[in-house]
């Protein structure tokens, strides 16, 4: 061959480029057949991957100007060509390491932690590895476990079928009761003791476990109390990314040289902040100077490129100053949105909005969200009124309707497993069961399945009201639907899906 070469004064890398083209060929011609039902991560059978001597082969294979590109000999460089199974689109590129040790670990079946202890790098890196080249398509990746099992008329609506399976679970880690505020809405203001640094390292093993099983991504979102007061914060937090997971907190307005500290090790996905409305009310339920603190926070937050929201508790005395203090924070902050109050703790002694003064809120409120960009819709409820005005549902409280136990569940600092901790919803001790058990357990799935009076809902799938406020207002949430449920107070009322 290397006679011929000389004979046609063909270049060295012909033979190397050759075979490039073949494989791109055939990968663009070769029918593929795939059982998408896979246990776990495997290499996507359309992968060719090629061994060659020459570096920038691919640029000239894919060079469109008529000046050639410029190749290299150089030794270990090697070329994929694959398909991309979800859109079938032909990719071919340079193989870099970070896609090598994918290829490696997966094919020869290497658990993640000891890639990554053999490694010297941290279990979120490797996983990192792994899901951007699933992302790519060069890996498949199992379907997620975390999937609604229960029939519902909504279950074979197309539109319906993205919020019938999670593929990220949230861990709602209350990891300390000590707060350096009282507001007078609490929930939960009991004397518990926060678990040891041993026992929270312990948890989030365990939480990387559960997620592997599922075939979901971890998320785990720290608040409390203030979270920022746990003893070890910061390396409890360290410890999160570690593993990988994408973190977020749920917080006060806090000295912002321990926010920078929390960025040097991750910047969370979102730091989130409550306000109850305008200054003054404000500062009648969170304490005088809150407002302004706060405001100031967000500011902070803002130089150091953190994404922000701020979430107001509804009540009857708030309701008129929504969107009054939405127009407020349209430049300081990146989402804003409200959930209801629910009368637990010390909410018990505020009061909700009427169901009828509600539902007149809630529709100004979704109107006023085509208008106002950092308005987020989090309430069930308004997809009823979207479904009305011919739009689009969304995805509810958790992104999946109701998320009690499906998509996200909330330990407390006891270690107690709430299917949502907005009101009593135990479903185990995470001390004296793992996740797994827990989350598979009756009463889990008790909490998973919804109210009964909801399941032949056609907004079943992206709504079932709040079991929070169905408990609040006396009712048994098995069986009893929301009541400020539109459909309950208007029983006239229908709502189709085309």
């Amino acid at each position: 061959m290397s006679t011929i070469k000389r004979d046609l004064c063909l270049p060295g890398f012909i033979v190397d480029l050759a075979q490039i083209e073949w494989a791109l060929y055939c990968t663009r011609q070769k029918a593929v057949s795939w059982d998408r039902k896979i246990d776990t991560i495997t290499v996507n059978p359309t992968l060719t991957l090629l061994s060659v001597g020459w570096e920038n082969l691919v640029k000239l294979v894919k060079e469109k100007s008529s000046e050639p590109a410029v190749v290299k000999k150089m030794a270990d460089v090697y070329v994929m060509v694959w398909r991309d199974l979800k859109t079938d689109k032909v990719h071919i590129r340079e193989a870099g390491d970070i896609d090598l040790l994918s290829l490696k670990i997966v094919v020869e079946k290497i658990p993640f932690k000891s890639a990554a202890e053999s490694g010297g790098v941290t279990i979120g890196a490797i996983e990192s590895s792994v899901n951007r080249a699933i992302a790519q398509g060069i890996l498949i990746g199992p379907d997620s476990r975390i999937r609604r099992n229960h029939s519902a008329p909504s279950d074979t609506v197309p539109e319906m079928a993205s919020y019938m399976s999670a593929d990220i679970f949230t861990l709602q880690w209350h990891i300390t009761q000590a707060c350096d505020l009282h507001c007078k809405h609490c929930y939960d203001r009991s004397k518990r003791t926060a678990l040891t640094y041993h026992h929270a390292k312990a948890i989030l093993d365990d939480f990387y476990s559960f997620c592997s099983d599922m075939n979901v991504r971890g998320q785990v979102t720290f608040t409390g109390g203030n979270p920022l007061l746990y003893p070890r914060f910061d390396d409890i937090y360290r410890k999160a990314a570690e593993f990988g997971f994408g973190i977020a907190i749920l917080g006060n307005p806090s000295p912002i040289e321990k926010i920078k500290a929390l960025v040097e090790i991750e910047k969370p996905l979102f730091f989130q902040i409550s306000l109850e409305g305008l200054e003054a009310h404000n500062d009648s339920i969170r304490g005088v100077g809150h407002f302004k603190r706060s405001l100031r926070f967000l500011d902070e937050l803002r130089e150091l490129d953190i994404y922000t929201m701020v979430m107001l508790t509804l009540t009857r005395d708030n309701i008129d100053q929504v969107l009054k203090l939405a127009g407020l924070l349209r430049d300081r902050t990146d989402f804003f949105t409200f959930n209801r109050l629910s009368t637990v703790g010390e909410g018990a002694s505020l009061l909700m909005s009427e169901p009828r003064e509600f539902e007149s809120f809630l529709r100004a409120y979704e109107a006023a969200c085509q208008e106002n960009p950092i308005l987020g819709m989090k309430d069930n409820l308004t997809n009823i009124i979207r479904l009305e005005k011919g739009r689009d549902v969304f995805g509810g409280c958790t992104g999946y309707g109701c998320g009690a136990a499906f998509n996200f569940v909330a330990i407390i600092s006891n270690g107690d497993v709430h299917a949502c901790r907005k009101f009593p919803s135990l479903i185990g001790n995470i001390l004296d069961h793992r996740l797994g058990e827990i989350y598979h357990s009756d009463l889990a799935q008790a909490y998973r399945k919804g109210s009964q009076a909801c399941h032949n809902c056609p907004l079943n799938i992206v709504c079932r009201g709040c079991m929070a406020i169905t408990y609040s207002q006396g009712l048994d949430v098995f069986k009893e639907k929301d009541p400020f449920c539109f459909l309950a107070l208007n029983p006239k009322k229908s709502v189709q899906i085309e």
